[in-house]
């Protein structure tokens, strides 16, 4: 929009005829007498002398300012653009660990977060347990060399452990106290996968094909029974609002469960390998990501209350285990996975988009994990190490141009070091 600088000026302000007299007396005859021209001044103009030959009554206004169509009402308040904040995921891992005895089986579930910041997990048989705040390590307990750790999980409120091993068996221990409480039987096999809901109901899911439901608090501790799958259990998932639970297992089955039933609302039966990698989306109810094995390869999310697959992306490789982000205003998921390079990706949902790939496994990688904090992941792989890394810290920062130094520890039973 274009404005005039054309001004028309004021002709109250200025008398004509002074004027006049001020614009010819510059060439008036200079031998006229003083006295004169003071007296005829006088007369004629009575003091008006200093009137301007050209006056505005009021200054001249200010350019009009652009004015957006869109805008309803005007705002002294200068408006800034929101700045988008940008953040670097460091391609390298910030912390490594060595976990000797990290049994290489894809079937087991070994490694857990807790809300107290300390990462459960099980190495042969022994459970350790690595304080992220401190950096110590305490050693739980340990079983007979037959009778392997084969699952970790913690209660919401990150005091209380569940361990499943290789008798079938399930133990419950108090981490602050380092003491045992009880151990829950049942089973005729393995117990590969656990999940606890909201109410602290247990369920623990075996390779005897079956899901029990633990009430841990009374005596007769067996709620129910699922028999929903043909064989092992190895994937077992909780809905954040505990009124849904998902199964998975080897016969490339997801079963979903409302609470308080025991038979499957609904059975996808889409993937067509082994299952284990189950995740419910933090950001939108009824939403689940479930991940398949070598010769499936691919994440599928699912709508559990109407039971349709609502997105479906084919990674390339095994997926072992599946971590929504904490935030929900940040829609990414992590996965985690085999042959052939043994990375974890990045990707944005629901464009599906990859935003990164992390490689440094030496070989396949098989658990996950979160930080309280939601910031941090924990990969655990076939090559013994677990490795931290930072991928969902939404601060912008510097992007890393160093490798990690290896972390320097006391070594406990030379399981956990560097």
């Amino acid at each position: 929009m274009e404005y005039s600088c054309r001004f028309i000026p004021a002709r109250s302000a200025m008398d004509v005829d002074i004027s006049n007299y001020n614009i010819s007396k510059e060439n008036a005859n200079p031998n006229c007498e003083e006295a004169y021209k003071n007296e005829l001044e006088g007369s004629l103009f009575e003091g008006k002398l200093r009137s301007k030959v050209l006056a505005f009554k009021n200054k001249a206004p200010l350019p009009r300012e652009f004015i957006n169509p869109n805008t309803v009402l005007y705002s002294t308040s200068s408006a800034k653009a929101a700045v988008k904040k940008t953040r670097h995921i460091a391609a390298n891992p910030e912390k490594i660990l060595d976990a000797p005895g990290l049994t290489d089986d894809f079937y087991l579930n070994l490694l857990d977060w807790g809300s107290n910041d300390v990462l459960a997990i099980g190495l042969a048989n022994t459970a350790y347990l690595w304080n992220a705040s401190s950096g110590s390590i305490v050693e739980l307990f340990q079983t007979d060399a037959a009778n392997t750790l084969t699952s970790v999980q913690w209660t919401k409120e990150g005091r209380h452990l569940a361990v499943g091993l290789n008798d079938g068996t399930v133990q419950l221990w108090d981490a602050e106290a380092c003491k045992s409480l009880r151990t829950l039987r049942g089973h005729s096999a393995r117990v590969g996968a656990l999940s606890w809901s909201v109410d602290n109901t247990l369920s623990s899911g075996s390779r005897d094909t079956t899901v029990h439901n633990h009430d841990v608090r009374v005596a007769n501790h067996l709620v129910s029974s699922l028999e929903c799958h043909t064989q092992e259990v190895c994937g077992l998932k909780w809905s954040d609002d505990g009124l849904q639970l998902a199964s998975s297992g080897n016969d490339n089955v997801v079963n979903i469960f409302d609470v308080n039933t025991t038979s499957p609302k609904f059975s996808f039966t889409e993937h067509t390998a082994c299952v284990k990698a189950l995740a419910w989306a933090p950001f939108q109810r009824d939403l689940l990501a479930s991940g398949g094995g070598t010769a499936d390869r691919t994440i599928k999310f699912w709508n559990t209350s109407s039971g349709q697959c609502v997105n479906s992306i084919d990674t390339g490789s095994q997926v072992s285990a599946l971590q929504w982000s904490k935030n929900p205003a940040c829609k990414e998921i992590v996965s985690s996975h085999g042959f052939a390079n043994n990375q974890l990706s990045v990707w944005r949902y629901p464009s599906l988009v990859k935003v990164a790939d992390l490689k440094g496994h030496e070989q396949r990688v098989l658990h996950m994990a979160q930080s309280p904090d939601g910031k941090t992941i924990v990969s655990g792989a076939a090559d013994e190490t677990l490795r931290f890394w930072r991928i969902f810290d939404m601060e912008p920062s510097a992007k890393a141009t160093t490798k990690p130094a290896a972390v320097s520890g006391k070594a406990l039973s030379s399981k956990l070091i560097r």
